[in-house]
């Protein structure tokens, strides 16, 4: 089985690329999928499967089943796009102003359309089921993968695998790591409310900027004092609205910020820390404060054992694609693929996609671009994994 899927991946390598470039050209932002949902809806139509749609929102889950007892395997790709204006210059480049498929996921999609069609022509050689997720919002905090699970999408599934394709590793590289993989995030916004005055009365104010200035240095005294040197984890100030005139003390200002963490216990204790600091602040200059924290995006987590079968189940693989299987470092971003690990054995992995020439762009950025090889080696890996799960 695994060797004629192979195959017939190959044969449609030019079909993985066209609806890539298709779904490149017309990107949708988080929640606002509509029209992506229904083209992927529209491709399972005429397709013997189970297909549902809308769940948690624009998702949609495509169920193949083998009609043979055993066990039940999901794997997921993403689909949204992010606010980013594209500067590719590309033939197929976005056609929605401001809108980007700047992280890979328009090729998620195209890979795992194909894989799916291609599982569905072959499913009376395999057993039990496999739950195809095409999830949305992955780009934007709550996430599409807890409302779908809420949906019911993971009802009956033992496992759950994810790829996701990677500008900055080679092309031909597939990496992997057990255990935590990826970062827990966290976001906030304060708002330190002073005394407002004129800047040559000091005297007669509470300057709101001198006291968040002193707010942003202390914070990175919890990573530096607060955190054992053996944790991971930062604090990122990316907003800092002081905007006025050069002669008045402002009275008030905003701050955003994001925090990282790769275990749960160093994600609450940065937040422990700085509602500490917001107390002592207040304290120290005679501030108030408004602090609203969220938790996002928990740790992502791969199972041991299921990370081993991936692992080995790749390097046995015949796959002329593929140059190098390798145990990666874990990855700073977060991802909500960390929500369905938190509910079942899973495995979230990487498959280089640097451009041909070796000038690459990091995911999010304006230029970012993808080696279209990497699609391939995408459902060839992912479809290794399917075959050897639903066999052995």
């Amino acid at each position: 089985m695994k060797q004629e899927l192979l195959e017939k991946l190959t044969q449609k390598q030019e079909r993985i690329i066209e609806i890539r470039r298709y779904l490149h050209a017309h990107p949708e932002l988080s929640f606002q999928e509509e029209n992506t949902a229904k083209y992927i809806a529209a491709f399972y139509a005429d397709k013997a499967c189970d297909v549902q749609t809308n769940v948690g929102g624009h998702g949609i889950v495509a169920t193949i089943d083998s009609g043979k007892p055993g066990r039940t395997l999901a794997i997921r790709a993403d689909f949204d796009a992010l606010p980013i204006q594209e500067e590719t210059g590309l033939p197929f480049a976005s056609q929605n102003f401001g809108v980007m498929h700047a992280c890979g996921h328009d090729g998620h999609t195209a890979y795992m359309l194909i894989l799916a069609e291609t599982l569905i022509e072959m499913k009376d050689q395999f057993t039990g089921k496999v739950v195809v997720l095409h999830q949305p919002a992955e780009e934007t905090p709550p996430g599409g993968a807890i409302g779908m699970i809420r949906d019911g999408c993971l009802d009956g599934v033992d496992h759950v695998l994810g790829i996701h394709v990677m500008s900055t590793m080679p092309t031909g590289e597939i990496a992997y790591r057990e255990g935590a993989i990826q970062t827990g995030r966290a976001s906030f916004k304060v708002k330190i409310t002073g005394r407002g005055g004129h800047g040559s009365s000091p005297h007669m104010a509470n300057d709101a900027i001198v006291a968040a200035s002193e707010f942003i240095v202390a914070l990175q005294t919890i990573i530096s004092r607060r955190l054992n040197p053996f944790d991971v984890g930062s604090i990122t100030v990316g907003s800092f609205d002081g905007k006025g005139s050069f002669n008045v003390i402002k009275d008030a200002v905003v701050l955003e910020g994001d925090v990282r963490a790769m275990t749960e216990a160093t994600r609450t204790l940065i937040e422990k820390e700085i509602r500490r600091l917001l107390d002592g602040l207040a304290v120290m200059f005679g501030i108030t404060y408004d602090l609203d924290y969220e938790n996002d995006y928990p740790v992502l987590v791969n199972d041991v054992a299921l990370t081993e079968f991936v692992a080995k189940a790749l390097q046995e693989a015949a796959m002329d694609e593929v140059t190098t299987i390798t145990r990666c470092e874990p990855q700073p971003p977060s991802e909500d693929f960390a929500y369905y690990a938190k509910e079942r054995p899973s495995c979230f992995f990487y498959v280089g996609a640097m451009p041909a020439d070796g000038i690459f762009y990091p995911h999010h950025h304006p230029k970012f671009d993808i080696n279209e090889a990497s699609l391939l080696i995408a459902a060839k890996a992912m479809g290794t994994l399917v075959a050897d799960y639903t066999q052995k």
